[in-house]
């Protein structure tokens, strides 16, 4: 659809639907949720059990069936828990995205040897025992050591999706500049990393959510920002998409966005 790498965010137990489908084992329900955004035109999707830790494997793993039976789309598998992403990551079928390594205790000693060995790649966070980083030069070194880590298990730079972790305009005003300054900043270091973030943190506590997630979605796309999560059957947010290649000569003669018009996708 777009070169922008689009991972699919809605199979995520957090979202009170798929919440509800989760404890009633509705396995149509996800699997619906895997087809639309697979035919939407996802390069990854999202796999987030959100339920209680010592149920976590097993529901994930009845997750992870279902999409992987429904359609042909690598899976990004999601926890905060490396354990747990640990014992997923070899139950996966084919090799798709690890969210996520960070900082915080033993993550990368845990997860970068498993994503090599499986050839997966690596959302990385910008954050460390400390917390999130309040400015951008925080970040940038937690993002170096964090790429100089991933080298020393045998995976380069464009093995990882680095996530400046954007924060709520409503609390960090300045926040889409640091998370560009950031960007700027850590490519000019390892020009190989791609970045990605989770598109709605940026509109937190706000109204018009969906409003402020395009906006700032085209302005990260113009400034350098390779991937996103977000909702691909959002036809607001893939006429932004397609307007930004577009815009910025990656779609050659409009063909993209004229086409997507006349099939009435946007």
């Amino acid at each position: 659809m777009v070169d922008m790498i689009i991972i699919g965010e809605k199979l995520n137990g957090t979202i009170k639907s798929v919440g509800e489908a989760i404890a009633k084992k509705d396995a149509e329900f996800i699997r619906n949720l895997a087809i639309k955004q697979a035919n939407a035109g996802a390069n990854y999707l999202d796999v987030c059990a959100g339920t209680e830790q010592s149920v976590e494997v097993e529901t994930l793993k009845w997750m992870v069936d279902i999409v992987q039976d429904a359609v042909e789309t690598p899976i990004c598998i999601d926890n905060p828990n490396p354990n747990t992403l640990a014992q997923l990551i070899p139950y996966l079928k084919k090799p798709g995205l690890i969210n996520s390594v960070s900082g915080e205790g033993a993550k990368c000693e845990i997860l970068y040897p498993l994503a090599k060995e499986y050839g997966f790649d690596v959302i990385a966070l910008t954050i460390d025992d400390a917390g999130i980083p309040k400015t951008a030069e925080h970040r940038i070194e937690i993002a170096g050591k964090l790429v100089e880590k991933a080298a020393h298990h045998g995976l380069g730079p464009e093995r990882l999706y680095i996530d400046p972790l954007v924060i709520a305009v409503s609390t960090a005003n300045s926040s889409l500049l640091h998370f560009v300054e950031t960007m700027r900043a850590i490519r000019a270091k390892f020009p190989g990393v791609k970045f990605t973030s989770g598109l709605s943190n940026i509109s937190f506590g706000l109204p018009l959510r969906k409003l402020i997630n395009r906006n700032f979605l085209c302005l990260a796309m113009y400034e350098g920002m390779d991937s996103a999560i977000l909702d691909p059957a959002d036809k607001d947010i893939k006429g932004t998409l397609l307007a930004v290649d577009m815009l910025t000569a990656k779609d050659k003669n409009c063909r993209k966005f004229t086409t997507a018009f006349r099939k009435g996708e946007l």
